[in-house]
């Protein structure tokens, strides 16, 4: 059983910068699929980004593309979101999420692919 605990959010004005961490534990960490998700009120939940296993590749989400970074440290066992020039429409609790390794790059879109999430953490963008 993986357990994922997220930090870092907290209110920024918009073109400010957030660094989110995601910390793993219980599992094997470098063998897993690590995912960014949002969900803002009345909103389903949105993939932004997603990182590899094996690789380190990296997939994002249209509307984050070019301004996050998702990043890992699998010997500190910690995914990470940079997040830079935010924008009030970036609001939103974010999650992480842990899913197999073997999950195709056409997947890492949907949530059901995921077999393990955190708590969330809030991110909110002041205009």
């Amino acid at each position: 059983q993986v357990q994922l605990v997220e930090s870092g959010g907290g209110l920024v004005q918009a073109g400010g910068s957030l660094r989110l961490s995601c910390a793993a534990s219980g599992g094997t960490f470098s063998m897993y699929v690590m995912g960014w998700f949002r969900q803002a009120p009345g909103k389903e939940r949105e993939f932004v980004a997603g990182v590899g296993w094996s690789d380190g590749r990296t997939y994002y989400g249209e509307l984050v593309k070019g301004r996050f970074t998702i990043s890992r440290d699998n010997a500190k066992n910690t995914a990470y979101l940079q997040m830079n020039s935010l924008k009030p429409e970036d609001t939103a609790v974010y999650y992480c999420a842990a899913g197999r390794g073997d999950i195709l790059l056409r997947f890492w879109v949907l949530p059901s692919s995921y077999d393990y999430w955190g708590q969330g953490t809030q991110v909110t963008v002041s205009s």
